[in-house]
Formats: structure tokens, C-alpha cells, sequence
């Protein structure tokens, strides 16, 4: 029997139109399609493709087990998710093994502080497994801005939020043009790296999305999960 393929498959940040070709074919004619998701939500991913799947497509939900209640350090919150993975990828594998191409969806880019990643790692060995690259968050971010991103021989730096304060601030002092993922939590300790940088940032909320939003970062008293924090480079042009 031939080994089927797993596809992770790039959605872009948040619009069906902003998918690619590759990723729109893959995602239509797919018999098995699998995303992550919150337990009881429909998810990001499987919004973007709502009305796409076949009639006859089978779904295979990944619910997220809830680590709200363990600190991000403690040794729990990475064996709650490595089970969690681990039990995610048995299951793809079983059915690649099987003979069936599965597409997974992923938001933005599947390699890109993405959940794919940790089950590309735990499948690759054994079966096929094809990216399909997408549009990430920080490039619809900076579009919605309406400012390039970086000019010239400015040097861009991608940071998350969960850096340590002291860390972050050197690297937003450091940088040309900077981009800030993670952020939600993170919020007051980001403005005051910032502050302490000497920089201003605005923040983009929703990019691509119908509820985007974006505003200067100081006026921001709360990050919604889909925030992306911009610092725009001001280099060489001509």
C-alpha cells in the first residue's frame, strides 16, 4: 500500500482570499482535514476555510488541553502538551500509514510560531510530509499599518512578548524595524520596553480580518489574542 501524505497547509492570517492557489486545491479536494482549536470553539483555522471542505470530508478537531493553570516554566505545562501532540500525530500517522493524504491546517505559516511544527517533527521520520507555506500575520500586520516595514539596509527583528523585560528592551533599542508576537499578557510589560527603548510602536489587532484595528501602542490597554506589535524602520531610500 502507498504511504499517504500529510500537508501542512498555510492558511494566511486570517482571510480565505489570502490563501494561496496550492493551499486552496489542497484544502478543497482533501478527504481528511485536521486544525487545531480551543475545546468547544470552531477555531480560527476552520473559520477560514468555513464553506470550502467537500460534503464528504472527515474532520479531526485537535482541542488544546487547557494549561491556563500552569505557569509556562513548570515542567507540567511542556508534558501536558508534548502527551497532547504526541497523541495528535499518532493519529495522523495511522492514517497516512493507511494509504490517505491528510491536509492540516495551520494559521499564517505552518513554520512560523505555529502548532504544526511540533507535529512536522514527530511525523517526518515516518511518514511524507509537505509544507505548503503562507502569508504570515506580521506581513498582513504591516500592510494594515500602511507603512513599509523596513527600508533599505534596515535590519527586522521578530521578538515574542515573552521575553524577559530587560531582554526585550535591548532588542527593540537594538533593532531597525521590529515586529512583537505573543503578546496578550504580555501587554504592560511590552509598553514599558518600548518606553524604555526610546521607540513608539502601534499595534495591530485582527490584521486581515474584518475587525482589524490599528492604533498607537501607548493607547492600548488590552491585546486581544490575534495583536501583533509593529516598529516601523525609517532607512535608506532613494
Amino acid at each position: 500500500m502507498t504511504c499517504g501524505t500529510v500537508h501542512g497547509v498555510g492558511l494566511g492570517p486570517g482571510s480565505a482570499d489570502l490563501m494561496s492557489v496550492r493551499a486552496d486545491r489542497l484544502v478543497r479536494s482533501a478527504r481528511h482535514v485536521a486544525y487545531f482549536r480551543k475545546a468547544g470553539k470552531q477555531g480560527q483555522a476552520r473559520r477560514i476555510v468555513d464553506g470550502m471542505l467537500r460534503a464528504d470530508v472527515v474532520e479531526y478537531p485537535m482541542d488544546y488541553p487547557v494549561t491556563t493553570e500552569i505557569p509556562l516554566h513548570d515542567p507540567r505545562y511542556a508534558q501536558s502538551l508534548s502527551g497532547f501532540y504526541e497523541t495528535c500525530a499518532a493519529h495522523l500517522r495511522a492514517l497516512a500509514e493507511g494509504g490517505e493524504d491528510v491536509v492540516v491546517l495551520a494559521e499564517g505559516d505552518p513554520f512560523f510560531y505555529g502548532s504544526f511544527m511540533h507535529l512536522y517533527t514527530r511525523l517526518s521520520p515516518h511518514v511524507p510530509v509537505r509544507v505548503v507555506p503562507g502569508i504570515t500575520g506580521m506581513a498582513a500586520a504591516w500592510a494594515a499599518s500602511g507603512q513599509p516595514i523596513t527600508w533599505g539596509d534596515d535590519v527586522l527583528t521578530v521578538a515574542p512578548a515573552t521575553l524577559p523585560e530587560g531582554e526585550l528592551t535591548r532588542r527593540i533599542a537594538e533593532t531597525d524595524a521590529l515586529v512583537v508576537m505573543k503578546i496578550g499578557q504580555n501587554l504592560a510589560k511590552l509598553k514599558r520596553a518600548v518606553a524604555a527603548a526610546g521607540r513608539q510602536a502601534v499595534l495591530v489587532e485582527f490584521a486581515a480580518m474584518p475587525e482589524e484595528r490599528v492604533r498607537p501602542l501607548e493607547d492600548v490597554d488590552s491585546a486581544p489574542y490575534f495583536s501583533i506589535a509593529l516598529i516601523h524602520g525609517q532607512g535608506r531610500r532613494p
